[in-house]
C-alpha cells in the first residue's frame, strides 16, 4: 500500500508581487476528478473522520494552518501540518483522516473521483480510533 506523503507544487512569483502555485497533471499523483474547498470551520474543529475505500485525494491548506492524521492500514498514524499553499499532501485510497482546522484555515481538496456515498466508511475500523 502506498503511505500518505508531503509534496511541494511550483511556485513563481517574489515577495513584493506575490506567488502563484501550480498544480497540474505533472505534479500531481493522479487525474482530478472534483475539487472543493472547506471554509469558516472554528479553530481546533476536526472534520473527515471517515475513510475512502477508493478514493485517493490531495490536500492544501490555502489559507492557515491544518493537521491532519491519517491512518493506514497495517501502519502506524501519520500526522502532518500543511501551513504553505505550495505544501500538499496525498492520502491514498483505504486510509482514515482526520483534519483539525487552525484559526482562518481554508482546505483545498483535490479528488480522483466524482462524490460517491458509498465510497465512505464511517465507522472506525481500529479501536485505536473507537469512540471518536
Amino acid at each position: 500500500m502506498t503511505l500518505p506523503y508531503l509534496f511541494s507544487l511550483p511556485t513563481h512569483g517574489a515577495a513584493a508581487e506575490g506567488w502563484l502555485t501550480v498544480a497540474e497533471a505533472t505534479t500531481l499523483p493522479f487525474a482530478v476528478r472534483r475539487a472543493y474547498w472547506i471554509t469558516d470551520v472554528p479553530a481546533g474543529q476536526v472534520r473527515g473522520r471517515h475513510t475512502h475505500r477508493t478514493l485517493e485525494q490531495v490536500f492544501m491548506a490555502l489559507s492557515g494552518t491544518l493537521r491532519i492524521t491519517v491512518e493506514c492500514p497495517g501502519f502506524a498514524r501519520h500526522t502532518f501540518e500543511l501551513s504553505q499553499a505550495s505544501q500538499a499532501l496525498y492520502v491514498p485510497a483505504g486510509s482514515w483522516r482526520e483534519v483539525q482546522f487552525g484559526a482562518g484555515a481554508v482546505l483545498l481538496c483535490l479528488a480522483s473521483q466524482e462524490y460517491d456515498e458509498a465510497d465512505y466508511e464511517r465507522e472506525p475500523a481500529s479501536n485505536a480510533r473507537a469512540g471518536q
